[in-house]
């Protein structure tokens, strides 16, 4: 695994420049692309194919800040990730129509899986971050993919605007660029893969009950409607829910946790409805659900991106490390600011021992390594490869 990172505001320089820094003169059986959205996404992906061999598949998305190790930690301009070797095996397929049929979608992004040879195998999905459905999309790919294969990955970001996130596919010949679209890869290999998921965050305060809601507009909290009863939490009144940037400001700080066998699953309100009272959701909040309030502090959202880490290279049982994706969500990077972020990925690297990282930040993340829920945000989901 090779990483490589550019920041220069020239689209093909900036592909071609991060692509053979990852590929280090080698030819790589696959090149992930993530990309801030200002760039000319034909001439970025132009630059990556001049690195590109005949047999190299070229993946990727946009982002809320790309990640990768070393000084600086990346954030804008394009990071690529370089795989290969004679033990690994790379699949990939894609997903359209994300919006209007999510399972489907998600069931043709993941055919690449089902195709997969080596004894260790995992499937990534990089998803349209603004569907709403992104659930829907995991359950379509668990349809079609073993139990005992985990699933990871990350929802496109579109530099924190939520206007529209874009999605790639292809190989040297040429590389689409989607919207509302899911790419998919099926990875084998002969070595292990490890894969880690750590949110650092606690319920606080009593539980509420989700008494209405529809996909991601969740309209009553215990009966009352939902945007009061969530500013009486926050101790504020609907002056704050009509400025827009201070109330995205202050849920991002106070998220929902949907109550879960295995934990809590995090939700963010990205915005209010003055109208009807509710909130509004860029995923799913169950009618029937138990929520909490969630809390953090800094030190523990840095603990939970070293910890993410630890459990992926763990679960490589003593193999050495070659490399570490990472999708870590895109308002855990706005809590923790430009000094905790750094601090975050000094973190992480000494978790991985200073191996090759690479990722980006998010608008909701992937994890599934039993049963058929997968769908997360504000949480740190890593994928170790020996």
């Amino acid at each position: 695994m090779g990483v490589g990172h550019s920041a220069s505001a020239e689209a093909e320089t900036a592909g071609k420049d991060a692509a053979a820094q990852a590929a280090g003169g080698r030819e790589p059986g696959l090149l992930i692309v993530f990309s801030s959205t200002g760039y000319d996404f034909d001439r970025l992906l132009d630059g990556v194919r001049g690195e590109a061999g005949a047999g190299t598949a070229i993946i990727g998305c946009t982002t809320t800040g790309g990640i990768a190790g070393g000084p600086g930690g990346a954030d804008a301009g394009v990071v690529v990730t370089a795989l290969g070797g004679s033990g690994l095996e790379v699949r990939t397929a894609v997903g359209r129509d994300v919006s209007a049929r999510p399972q489907e979608a998600g069931a043709d992004a993941a055919a690449g899986v089902a195709g997969l040879t080596r004894e260790h195998r995992a499937g990534l999905l990089l998803c349209d971050g603004l569907a709403g459905v992104q659930h829907e999309v995991v359950r379509g790919a668990y349809s079609v993919v073993s139990a005992v294969v985990p699933l990871v990955g990350g929802c496109a970001g579109d530099d924190m605007t939520f206007r529209r996130t874009h999605q790639f596919i292809g190989d040297r010949d040429g590389v689409e660029v989607l919207t509302d679209a899911v790419v998919g890869l099926g990875l084998g290999s002969d070595a292990r893969i490890g894969v880690g998921i750590a949110h650092g965050w606690q319920k606080q305060g009593e539980p509420m009950v989700v008494t209405r809601s529809d996909k991601g507009r969740l309209y009553e909290l215990d009966g009352d409607p939902a945007l009061d009863v969530y500013l009486q939490r926050l101790r504020a009144d609907r002056s704050l829910a009509a400025d827009g940037q201070a109330f995205q400001n202050a849920s991002f700080a106070k998220p929902l946790g949907l109550s879960r066998r295995t934990g809590e699953d995090i939700r963010t309100a990205h915005a209010a409805d003055l109208k009807d009272g509710s909130l509004v959701f860029i995923a799913d909040v169950p009618q029937g659900a138990l929520v909490w309030e969630m809390a953090t502090d800094e030190d523990a959202l840095i603990a939970a991106g070293a910890e993410s880490c630890r459990q992926a290279v763990d679960a490589l049982d003593g193999a050495g490390v070659a490399g570490v994706l990472v999708f870590d969500c895109g308002i855990r990077k706005a809590r923790l600011g430009p000094e905790g972020v750094a601090q975050e990925i000094a973190a992480m690297e000494q978790a991985i021992a200073g191996a090759p990282m690479a990722g980006f930040y998010t608008y909701g993340e992937v994890a599934r390594t039993r049963g058929a829920r997968g769908m997360h945000f504000l949480t740190v989901v890593t994928l170790a490869v020996a």
